[in-house]
Protein backbone atom coordinates (compact mmCIF):
# COMPACT_ATOMS: atom_id res chain seq x y z
CA UNK A 1 0.00 0.00 0.00
CA UNK A 2 1.34 3.42 -0.94
CA UNK A 3 2.33 6.08 1.57
CA UNK A 4 1.14 9.45 0.25
CA UNK A 5 1.38 13.05 1.43
CA UNK A 6 -1.03 15.74 0.19
CA UNK A 7 -0.33 19.44 0.69
CA UNK A 8 -3.75 20.85 1.56
CA UNK A 9 -2.47 24.26 2.63
CA UNK A 10 0.62 26.41 3.20
CA UNK A 11 1.91 25.41 -0.26
CA UNK A 12 3.05 28.49 -2.16
CA UNK A 13 1.62 30.63 0.67
CA UNK A 14 2.27 31.23 4.36
CA UNK A 15 -1.13 30.33 5.84
CA UNK A 16 -3.55 27.39 5.90
CA UNK A 17 -1.04 24.81 7.14
CA UNK A 18 -2.52 21.34 6.56
CA UNK A 19 -0.85 18.13 5.43
CA UNK A 20 -2.66 14.85 4.78
CA UNK A 21 -0.78 11.55 5.17
CA UNK A 22 -2.18 8.18 4.07
CA UNK A 23 -0.38 5.06 5.31
CA UNK A 24 -1.37 1.45 6.07
CA UNK A 25 -5.05 2.25 5.67
CA UNK A 26 -4.73 5.20 8.06
CA UNK A 27 -5.48 8.77 7.08
CA UNK A 28 -4.26 11.57 9.35
CA UNK A 29 -3.50 15.30 9.29
CA UNK A 30 -0.60 17.36 10.49
CA UNK A 31 -2.21 20.73 11.30
CA UNK A 32 -5.57 21.99 10.10
CA UNK A 33 -5.11 25.74 9.73
CA UNK A 34 -7.12 28.64 8.47
CA UNK A 35 -6.24 30.54 5.29
CA UNK A 36 -5.48 34.24 5.79
CA UNK A 37 -4.61 37.06 3.40
CA UNK A 38 -6.54 37.98 0.27
CA UNK A 39 -10.28 37.31 -0.02
CA UNK A 40 -9.55 34.66 -2.64
CA UNK A 41 -7.51 32.72 -0.10
CA UNK A 42 -9.95 33.28 2.75
CA UNK A 43 -12.79 31.92 0.61
CA UNK A 44 -11.07 28.51 0.83
CA UNK A 45 -12.08 28.44 4.50
CA UNK A 46 -15.73 28.32 3.46
CA UNK A 47 -15.31 25.59 0.82
CA UNK A 48 -15.15 21.84 1.21
CA UNK A 49 -12.00 20.16 2.48
CA UNK A 50 -9.96 18.37 -0.22
CA UNK A 51 -10.61 15.14 1.70
CA UNK A 52 -13.48 13.53 3.59
CA UNK A 53 -13.35 14.76 7.22
CA UNK A 54 -14.92 11.55 8.54
CA UNK A 55 -12.07 9.56 6.97
CA UNK A 56 -9.43 11.29 9.13
CA UNK A 57 -8.27 9.06 12.00
CA UNK A 58 -6.41 11.70 14.02
CA UNK A 59 -4.75 15.13 13.84
CA UNK A 60 -1.22 16.02 14.95
CA UNK A 61 -0.99 19.72 15.82
CA UNK A 62 2.29 21.63 15.75
CA UNK A 63 1.08 24.74 17.62
CA UNK A 64 -1.80 27.04 18.45
CA UNK A 65 -1.57 29.77 15.80
CA UNK A 66 -4.85 29.95 13.89
CA UNK A 67 -3.18 29.43 10.51
CA UNK A 68 -2.19 25.99 11.86
CA UNK A 69 -5.21 25.14 14.02
CA UNK A 70 -8.12 27.36 13.00
CA UNK A 71 -10.16 24.87 10.96
CA UNK A 72 -10.22 22.09 13.56
CA UNK A 73 -13.75 23.06 14.72
CA UNK A 74 -14.93 22.94 11.11
CA UNK A 75 -13.26 19.55 10.66
CA UNK A 76 -15.20 18.23 13.65
CA UNK A 77 -18.40 19.89 12.47
CA UNK A 78 -18.02 18.12 9.12
CA UNK A 79 -17.64 14.64 10.58
CA UNK A 80 -14.17 14.16 12.13
CA UNK A 81 -14.57 12.06 15.28
CA UNK A 82 -10.93 11.30 16.16
CA UNK A 83 -8.41 12.82 18.55
CA UNK A 84 -6.22 15.89 18.21
CA UNK A 85 -2.74 15.31 19.65
CA UNK A 86 -0.95 18.42 20.94
CA UNK A 87 1.22 19.71 23.79
CA UNK A 88 -0.32 21.05 26.99
CA UNK A 89 0.67 24.62 26.10
CA UNK A 90 -1.05 24.35 22.72
CA UNK A 91 -4.22 22.91 24.27
CA UNK A 92 -4.32 25.62 26.95
CA UNK A 93 -4.00 28.41 24.38
CA UNK A 94 -6.59 26.93 22.04
CA UNK A 95 -9.09 26.52 24.88
CA UNK A 96 -9.87 30.20 24.33
CA UNK A 97 -8.35 30.89 20.90
CA UNK A 98 -10.72 28.57 19.01
CA UNK A 99 -13.88 29.91 20.72
CA UNK A 100 -12.60 33.44 20.04
CA UNK A 101 -12.08 32.57 16.38
CA UNK A 102 -15.66 31.32 16.21
CA UNK A 103 -16.93 34.49 17.90
CA UNK A 104 -15.05 36.69 15.40
CA UNK A 105 -16.57 34.75 12.51
CA UNK A 106 -20.06 35.08 13.95
CA UNK A 107 -19.55 38.82 14.42
CA UNK A 108 -18.15 39.36 10.92
CA UNK A 109 -20.93 37.32 9.31
CA UNK A 110 -23.56 39.36 11.18
CA UNK A 111 -22.05 42.55 9.75
CA UNK A 112 -21.70 41.02 6.28
CA UNK A 113 -25.30 39.79 6.24
CA UNK A 114 -26.56 43.29 7.02
CA UNK A 115 -24.70 44.52 3.94
CA UNK A 116 -25.88 41.54 1.85
CA UNK A 117 -29.49 42.25 2.80
CA UNK A 118 -29.13 45.84 1.64
CA UNK A 119 -27.66 44.61 -1.65
CA UNK A 120 -30.24 41.88 -2.17
CA UNK A 121 -27.65 39.12 -1.71
CA UNK A 122 -28.29 35.83 0.13
CA UNK A 123 -27.08 35.49 3.74
CA UNK A 124 -23.95 33.53 4.62
CA UNK A 125 -23.20 31.40 7.66
CA UNK A 126 -19.99 31.42 9.72
CA UNK A 127 -17.42 28.71 9.16
CA UNK A 128 -18.07 27.70 12.76
CA UNK A 129 -19.35 29.30 15.94
CA UNK A 130 -17.99 30.11 19.36
CA UNK A 131 -19.75 27.01 20.68
CA UNK A 132 -18.08 24.87 18.00
CA UNK A 133 -14.71 26.20 19.15
CA UNK A 134 -15.45 25.27 22.74
CA UNK A 135 -16.55 21.74 21.82
CA UNK A 136 -13.39 21.18 19.75
CA UNK A 137 -11.22 21.16 22.90
CA UNK A 138 -12.97 17.98 24.02
CA UNK A 139 -11.15 16.15 21.19
CA UNK A 140 -7.64 17.01 22.47
CA UNK A 141 -5.14 14.51 23.91
CA UNK A 142 -1.86 15.75 25.39
CA UNK A 143 1.63 14.71 24.31
CA UNK A 144 4.83 15.60 26.17
CA UNK A 145 7.99 16.80 24.47
CA UNK A 146 10.76 14.29 23.67
CA UNK A 147 8.87 11.10 24.44
CA UNK A 148 7.73 8.60 21.81
CA UNK A 149 3.99 7.96 21.63
CA UNK A 150 2.60 4.90 19.83
CA UNK A 151 -0.64 5.78 18.03
CA UNK A 152 -1.17 2.27 16.65
CA UNK A 153 -1.28 0.88 13.09
CA UNK A 154 2.48 1.27 12.77
CA UNK A 155 2.58 5.00 13.61
CA UNK A 156 4.77 6.52 16.35
CA UNK A 157 5.25 10.25 17.01
CA UNK A 158 7.79 12.33 18.88
CA UNK A 159 7.29 16.04 19.66
CA UNK A 160 10.35 18.33 19.73
CA UNK A 161 10.43 21.91 21.05
CA UNK A 162 10.34 24.26 18.05
CA UNK A 163 11.20 27.45 19.99
CA UNK A 164 8.35 29.35 18.32
CA UNK A 165 5.50 29.98 20.78
CA UNK A 166 4.24 28.39 23.98
CA UNK A 167 3.66 24.69 23.25
CA UNK A 168 5.03 24.80 19.69
CA UNK A 169 6.52 21.56 18.37
CA UNK A 170 8.26 19.99 15.44
CA UNK A 171 6.73 16.54 14.95
CA UNK A 172 8.74 13.45 14.08
CA UNK A 173 6.63 10.60 12.69
CA UNK A 174 7.78 7.02 12.21
CA UNK A 175 5.70 4.94 9.77
CA UNK A 176 6.22 1.18 9.88
CA UNK A 177 5.60 -0.88 6.73
CA UNK A 178 2.36 -2.88 6.56
CA UNK A 179 4.25 -6.13 6.13
CA UNK A 180 7.06 -7.26 8.40
CA UNK A 181 9.66 -6.63 5.68
CA UNK A 182 10.82 -3.21 4.59
CA UNK A 183 12.19 -0.09 6.25
CA UNK A 184 10.33 2.41 8.38
CA UNK A 185 9.74 5.86 6.87
CA UNK A 186 10.68 8.74 9.14
CA UNK A 187 9.07 12.13 8.54
CA UNK A 188 9.79 15.41 10.31
CA UNK A 189 7.32 18.30 10.14
CA UNK A 190 9.07 21.47 11.28
CA UNK A 191 5.97 23.43 12.27
CA UNK A 192 7.16 27.01 12.68
CA UNK A 193 10.81 27.28 13.73
CA UNK A 194 11.78 29.99 16.19
CA UNK A 195 14.82 32.24 15.79
CA UNK A 196 17.91 32.60 17.94
CA UNK A 197 17.39 34.73 21.09
CA UNK A 198 13.63 34.05 21.05
CA UNK A 199 12.12 35.48 24.22
CA UNK A 200 10.65 32.85 26.60
CA UNK A 201 11.94 29.79 24.67
CA UNK A 202 15.15 27.81 24.11
CA UNK A 203 16.58 27.34 20.63
CA UNK A 204 14.67 24.79 18.54
CA UNK A 205 15.79 21.16 18.60
CA UNK A 206 15.12 18.13 16.45
CA UNK A 207 16.36 14.70 15.32
CA UNK A 208 18.76 13.75 12.54
CA UNK A 209 18.82 10.88 10.05
CA UNK A 210 15.38 11.57 8.56
CA UNK A 211 13.82 10.33 5.32
CA UNK A 212 11.66 13.38 4.55
CA UNK A 213 11.69 16.83 6.13
CA UNK A 214 8.68 19.09 5.60
CA UNK A 215 10.02 22.52 6.55
CA UNK A 216 8.55 26.00 6.73
CA UNK A 217 10.13 28.73 4.57
CA UNK A 218 8.39 31.89 5.82
CA UNK A 219 11.59 33.95 5.80
CA UNK A 220 13.53 31.80 3.35
CA UNK A 221 14.52 34.90 1.37
CA UNK A 222 15.39 37.14 4.29
CA UNK A 223 18.41 37.24 6.55
CA UNK A 224 18.20 39.33 9.69
CA UNK A 225 21.01 40.57 11.84
CA UNK A 226 21.13 38.60 15.07
CA UNK A 227 19.88 40.95 17.77
CA UNK A 228 20.34 40.10 21.47
CA UNK A 229 17.50 41.03 23.85
CA UNK A 230 19.19 44.20 25.10
CA UNK A 231 19.61 45.56 21.56
CA UNK A 232 16.02 44.64 20.70
CA UNK A 233 14.78 46.66 23.65
CA UNK A 234 16.92 49.65 22.62
CA UNK A 235 15.30 49.64 19.18
CA UNK A 236 11.84 49.45 20.72
CA UNK A 237 12.69 52.25 23.16
CA UNK A 238 13.67 54.58 20.30
CA UNK A 239 10.39 53.94 18.47
CA UNK A 240 8.29 54.38 21.61
CA UNK A 241 10.02 57.59 22.69
CA UNK A 242 9.70 59.20 19.28
CA UNK A 243 6.08 58.13 18.82
CA UNK A 244 4.99 59.46 22.22
CA UNK A 245 6.93 62.71 22.05
CA UNK A 246 4.74 65.80 21.87
CA UNK A 247 1.73 63.88 23.07
CA UNK A 248 1.66 61.33 20.27
CA UNK A 249 -0.13 57.98 20.32
CA UNK A 250 1.47 54.64 19.47
CA UNK A 251 -0.80 51.93 18.03
CA UNK A 252 0.65 48.42 17.77
CA UNK A 253 -1.23 45.68 15.88
CA UNK A 254 0.05 42.50 17.51
CA UNK A 255 -0.78 38.82 17.45
CA UNK A 256 -2.54 37.99 20.71
CA UNK A 257 -0.35 35.00 21.46
CA UNK A 258 3.39 35.42 22.09
CA UNK A 259 3.98 38.73 20.26
CA UNK A 260 1.81 40.68 22.70
CA UNK A 261 3.46 39.03 25.70
CA UNK A 262 6.94 39.78 24.30
CA UNK A 263 5.99 43.44 23.87
CA UNK A 264 4.53 43.70 27.36
CA UNK A 265 7.64 42.11 28.89
CA UNK A 266 10.01 44.45 27.04
CA UNK A 267 7.93 47.58 27.71
CA UNK A 268 7.77 46.65 31.40
CA UNK A 269 11.55 46.24 31.57
CA UNK A 270 12.15 49.50 29.70
CA UNK A 271 9.86 51.43 32.03
CA UNK A 272 11.30 49.90 35.21
CA UNK A 273 14.86 50.70 34.04
CA UNK A 274 13.98 54.27 33.07
CA UNK A 275 14.86 53.69 29.41
CA UNK A 276 11.44 55.04 28.44
CA UNK A 277 9.05 57.28 30.34
CA UNK A 278 6.11 55.67 32.05
CA UNK A 279 2.98 55.83 29.91
CA UNK A 280 -0.33 54.09 30.08
CA UNK A 281 -0.38 50.90 28.00
CA UNK A 282 -3.76 49.60 26.91
CA UNK A 283 -3.96 45.91 26.10
CA UNK A 284 -7.23 46.02 24.18
CA UNK A 285 -7.82 42.38 23.38
CA UNK A 286 -9.74 39.90 25.54
CA UNK A 287 -7.92 37.09 23.73
CA UNK A 288 -4.48 38.59 24.42
CA UNK A 289 -5.45 39.15 28.06
CA UNK A 290 -6.32 35.46 28.45
CA UNK A 291 -3.13 34.48 26.62
CA UNK A 292 -1.09 36.64 28.99
CA UNK A 293 -2.66 34.88 31.97
CA UNK A 294 -1.84 31.52 30.36
CA UNK A 295 1.79 32.60 29.97
CA UNK A 296 1.83 33.56 33.63
CA UNK A 297 0.56 30.07 34.57
CA UNK A 298 3.31 28.48 32.47
CA UNK A 299 5.97 30.96 33.67
CA UNK A 300 7.90 28.23 35.48
CA UNK A 301 8.56 26.51 32.14
CA UNK A 302 9.55 29.69 30.27
CA UNK A 303 12.87 31.51 30.02
CA UNK A 304 13.47 35.25 30.63
CA UNK A 305 10.55 35.56 33.03
CA UNK A 306 10.13 35.13 36.79
CA UNK A 307 8.14 32.07 37.93
CA UNK A 308 5.23 34.33 38.97
CA UNK A 309 5.09 36.13 35.61
CA UNK A 310 5.55 39.52 37.33
CA UNK A 311 6.66 41.27 34.11
CA UNK A 312 2.99 41.35 33.13
CA UNK A 313 1.91 43.04 36.39
CA UNK A 314 3.16 46.55 35.62
CA UNK A 315 0.98 49.25 37.16
CA UNK A 316 0.89 51.15 33.86
CA UNK A 317 -0.81 48.26 32.06
CA UNK A 318 -4.56 48.55 31.61
CA UNK A 319 -6.35 45.44 30.37
CA UNK A 320 -9.59 46.39 28.62
CA UNK A 321 -11.99 43.48 28.28
CA UNK A 322 -15.36 44.97 27.41
CA UNK A 323 -16.44 46.93 24.36
CA UNK A 324 -17.30 49.88 26.60
CA UNK A 325 -13.78 49.90 28.06
CA UNK A 326 -12.34 49.71 24.55
CA UNK A 327 -14.37 52.70 23.38
CA UNK A 328 -13.12 54.81 26.30
CA UNK A 329 -9.58 54.57 24.88
CA UNK A 330 -10.74 57.07 22.23
CA UNK A 331 -10.82 59.70 24.98
CA UNK A 332 -7.02 59.63 25.08
CA UNK A 333 -5.79 62.17 22.56
CA UNK A 334 -2.16 61.21 23.06
CA UNK A 335 0.52 59.88 25.38
CA UNK A 336 -0.68 56.29 25.29
CA UNK A 337 0.35 52.95 23.80
CA UNK A 338 -2.47 50.83 22.39
CA UNK A 339 -1.81 47.15 21.69
CA UNK A 340 -4.63 45.26 19.98
CA UNK A 341 -5.20 42.29 17.71
CA UNK A 342 -5.02 41.18 15.01
CA UNK A 343 -1.37 41.37 14.00
CA UNK A 344 -2.20 41.71 10.28
CA UNK A 345 -5.01 44.22 11.00
CA UNK A 346 -7.58 41.88 9.47
CA UNK A 347 -10.06 41.60 12.35
CA UNK A 348 -10.71 42.51 15.94
CA UNK A 349 -10.42 45.79 17.80
CA UNK A 350 -7.28 46.98 16.01
CA UNK A 351 -9.41 47.93 12.99
CA UNK A 352 -11.46 50.31 15.15
CA UNK A 353 -8.30 51.93 16.52
CA UNK A 354 -6.81 52.29 13.04
CA UNK A 355 -10.04 53.80 11.78
CA UNK A 356 -9.84 56.26 14.68
CA UNK A 357 -6.10 57.07 14.43
CA UNK A 358 -4.79 56.59 10.88
CA UNK A 359 -5.81 60.09 9.78
CA UNK A 360 -3.94 61.65 12.75
CA UNK A 361 -0.50 63.03 11.87
CA UNK A 362 0.48 62.73 15.53
CA UNK A 363 -0.13 58.98 15.63
CA UNK A 364 2.32 56.18 14.89
CA UNK A 365 1.37 52.66 13.82
CA UNK A 366 4.10 50.10 14.54
CA UNK A 367 4.09 46.77 12.70
CA UNK A 368 5.93 44.03 14.61
CA UNK A 369 5.04 40.90 12.63
CA UNK A 370 4.66 39.28 9.24
CA UNK A 371 2.01 40.85 6.97
CA UNK A 372 0.54 38.44 4.42
CA UNK A 373 -0.07 39.87 0.91
CA UNK A 374 -3.47 41.50 0.62
CA UNK A 375 -3.94 42.17 4.34
CA UNK A 376 -4.57 45.67 5.66
CA UNK A 377 -1.22 45.54 7.45
CA UNK A 378 0.62 44.82 4.19
CA UNK A 379 -1.15 47.69 2.44
CA UNK A 380 -0.12 50.12 5.18
CA UNK A 381 3.50 48.95 5.00
CA UNK A 382 3.39 49.38 1.22
CA UNK A 383 2.73 53.08 1.77
CA UNK A 384 -0.89 53.31 0.69
CA UNK A 385 -2.20 56.85 1.17
CA UNK A 386 -5.74 55.64 1.83
CA UNK A 387 -7.26 52.34 2.89
CA UNK A 388 -10.77 50.98 3.31
CA UNK A 389 -11.85 49.90 6.78
CA UNK A 390 -15.37 48.62 7.46
CA UNK A 391 -16.62 50.05 4.19
CA UNK A 392 -15.12 53.52 4.72
CA UNK A 393 -12.18 55.15 2.94
CA UNK A 394 -9.61 56.34 5.51
CA UNK A 395 -6.76 58.72 4.65
CA UNK A 396 -3.41 57.57 6.03
CA UNK A 397 -1.59 60.46 7.71
CA UNK A 398 -0.14 58.53 10.65
CA UNK A 399 3.50 57.46 10.66
CA UNK A 400 3.79 53.79 9.65
CA UNK A 401 6.80 52.06 11.17
CA UNK A 402 8.10 48.51 11.12
CA UNK A 403 10.25 46.81 13.74
CA UNK A 404 11.40 43.41 12.52
CA UNK A 405 13.01 42.24 15.75
CA UNK A 406 10.13 40.26 17.22
CA UNK A 407 9.73 37.64 14.58
CA UNK A 408 8.72 34.23 15.84
CA UNK A 409 10.26 32.68 12.73
CA UNK A 410 13.83 31.73 11.95
CA UNK A 411 15.37 33.68 9.07
CA UNK A 412 16.92 32.15 5.95
CA UNK A 413 20.29 31.36 7.54
CA UNK A 414 18.66 29.85 10.63
CA UNK A 415 16.29 27.72 8.54
CA UNK A 416 19.23 26.52 6.46
CA UNK A 417 21.15 25.62 9.62
CA UNK A 418 18.12 23.84 11.13
CA UNK A 419 17.63 21.70 8.01
CA UNK A 420 21.32 20.82 7.73
CA UNK A 421 21.32 19.66 11.37
CA UNK A 422 18.72 17.08 10.36
CA UNK A 423 21.20 15.45 7.98
CA UNK A 424 21.47 12.88 6.69
CA UNK A 425 18.16 13.46 4.94
CA UNK A 426 17.91 10.34 2.85
CA UNK A 427 15.02 11.09 0.50
CA UNK A 428 13.95 14.70 0.34
CA UNK A 429 12.98 18.10 1.73
CA UNK A 430 9.59 19.68 1.03
CA UNK A 431 9.62 23.46 1.49
CA UNK A 432 6.22 24.80 2.55
CA UNK A 433 4.68 27.70 4.48
CA UNK A 434 6.33 30.35 2.33
CA UNK A 435 5.66 32.62 -0.61
CA UNK A 436 7.21 31.52 -3.94
CA UNK A 437 10.22 33.82 -3.64
CA UNK A 438 11.00 32.67 -0.11
CA UNK A 439 10.84 28.99 -1.01
CA UNK A 440 12.98 29.41 -4.12
CA UNK A 441 15.60 31.37 -2.18
CA UNK A 442 15.80 28.75 0.57
CA UNK A 443 15.98 25.98 -2.04
CA UNK A 444 18.97 27.74 -3.63
CA UNK A 445 20.66 28.02 -0.22
CA UNK A 446 20.25 24.30 0.38
CA UNK A 447 21.68 23.51 -3.04
CA UNK A 448 24.74 25.66 -2.23
CA UNK A 449 25.11 23.67 0.98
CA UNK A 450 25.38 20.44 -0.97
CA UNK A 451 21.82 19.15 -0.79
CA UNK A 452 21.02 17.81 -4.25
CA UNK A 453 18.45 19.88 -6.16
CA UNK A 454 16.46 16.77 -7.00
CA UNK A 455 15.92 16.22 -3.26
CA UNK A 456 14.24 19.62 -2.67
CA UNK A 457 10.57 19.99 -3.66
CA UNK A 458 8.27 23.03 -3.76
CA UNK A 459 4.75 21.60 -3.68
CA UNK A 460 1.76 23.58 -4.94
CA UNK A 461 -1.63 23.65 -3.24
CA UNK A 462 -3.27 20.18 -3.25
CA UNK A 463 -0.23 18.45 -4.75
CA UNK A 464 0.16 14.79 -3.77
CA UNK A 465 3.41 12.84 -3.62
CA UNK A 466 4.08 9.19 -3.07
CA UNK A 467 6.74 8.68 -0.40
CA UNK A 468 8.98 6.02 -1.82
CA UNK A 469 11.78 3.94 -0.37
CA UNK A 470 14.29 5.34 -2.85
CA UNK A 471 15.45 8.99 -3.13
CA UNK A 472 13.05 10.02 -5.87
CA UNK A 473 9.53 11.35 -5.80
CA UNK A 474 6.41 10.64 -7.74
CA UNK A 475 3.95 13.50 -8.05
CA UNK A 476 0.41 12.23 -8.36
CA UNK A 477 -2.21 13.83 -10.59
CA UNK A 478 -4.49 16.13 -8.61
CA UNK A 479 -6.81 19.05 -9.31
CA UNK A 480 -5.91 22.10 -7.17
CA UNK A 481 -8.58 24.31 -5.64
CA UNK A 482 -6.68 27.40 -6.80
CA UNK A 483 -4.36 28.10 -9.69
CA UNK A 484 -0.82 28.33 -8.20
CA UNK A 485 -0.35 31.58 -10.15
CA UNK A 486 -2.96 33.38 -8.04
CA UNK A 487 -2.15 31.92 -4.64
CA UNK A 488 0.49 34.39 -3.41
CA UNK A 489 -0.55 37.60 -5.12
CA UNK A 490 -3.13 40.29 -4.47
CA UNK A 491 -6.51 39.37 -5.92
CA UNK A 492 -9.21 41.38 -7.70
CA UNK A 493 -10.78 42.39 -4.39
CA UNK A 494 -7.59 44.29 -3.52
CA UNK A 495 -7.42 45.78 -7.02
CA UNK A 496 -11.05 46.91 -6.75
CA UNK A 497 -10.49 48.52 -3.37
CA UNK A 498 -7.44 50.39 -4.68
CA UNK A 499 -9.31 51.44 -7.84
CA UNK A 500 -12.13 52.85 -5.71
CA UNK A 501 -9.63 54.88 -3.69
CA UNK A 502 -7.89 56.13 -6.86
CA UNK A 503 -11.20 57.22 -8.38
CA UNK A 504 -12.08 59.09 -5.20
CA UNK A 505 -8.70 60.87 -5.25
CA UNK A 506 -9.21 61.90 -8.89
CA UNK A 507 -12.67 63.26 -8.16
CA UNK A 508 -11.47 65.14 -5.07
CA UNK A 509 -8.61 66.67 -7.05
CA UNK A 510 -10.84 67.76 -9.96
CA UNK A 511 -11.15 71.52 -10.40
CA UNK A 512 -14.93 71.75 -10.50
CA UNK A 513 -18.20 69.86 -10.96
CA UNK A 514 -17.80 69.82 -14.74
CA UNK A 515 -14.40 68.13 -14.47
CA UNK A 516 -15.83 65.52 -12.12
CA UNK A 517 -18.67 64.73 -14.51
CA UNK A 518 -16.14 64.34 -17.31
CA UNK A 519 -14.19 61.76 -15.24
CA UNK A 520 -17.40 59.85 -14.49
CA UNK A 521 -18.40 59.81 -18.19
CA UNK A 522 -15.02 58.37 -19.12
CA UNK A 523 -15.41 55.65 -16.54
CA UNK A 524 -18.89 54.78 -17.79
CA UNK A 525 -17.65 54.55 -21.39
CA UNK A 526 -14.90 52.21 -20.23
CA UNK A 527 -17.45 49.98 -18.48
CA UNK A 528 -19.74 49.92 -21.51
CA UNK A 529 -16.95 49.19 -24.00
CA UNK A 530 -16.77 45.62 -25.26
CA UNK A 531 -13.57 43.83 -24.27
CA UNK A 532 -11.07 43.47 -27.08
CA UNK A 533 -10.74 40.02 -28.59
CA UNK A 534 -7.43 38.22 -28.13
Amino acid sequence: MKTVIKFCGAAGMVTGSCYLVRHNGLCFLVDCGMFQGSKTLKELNYGEFPFEPESIDFVLLTHAHIDHSGLIPKLIKKGFAGRVFATEGTRDLLSFMLPDSGYIQETEVTYLNRRNEQRGLPPVTPIYTQEDGEKAIEHFDLIDYQAWRDLGHGVRVHFWNAGHILGAASIEIELAPKETEGDNIRLLFSGDIGPEYKLFHPDPVGPSDIDYVICEATYGDRERKTIPPAERRKKLARVVSKALSNGGTLVIPAFSVERTQELLADISLLMSSGAIEEHIVFLDSPLAIRATKTFSRHAGNLEDIAPDGDLFKNGNFVFTRTVEESKKINQYKGGAIIIAASGMCEAGRIRHHLKRRLWDKNATVLMVGYQAPGTLGSLLLAGKKAVRIQGEDIKVRAHIRELDVYSGHADAAELQEWILKRMPIRRGVFLTHGDPGAREALSARLAQSGLSEDRVFLPALDDEFELLTVPVKEKLQTKPRLDPAVVARLDWHNDLAQLSLDIRDELDAAADERSRQKIIRRLRRALEAKPAKD
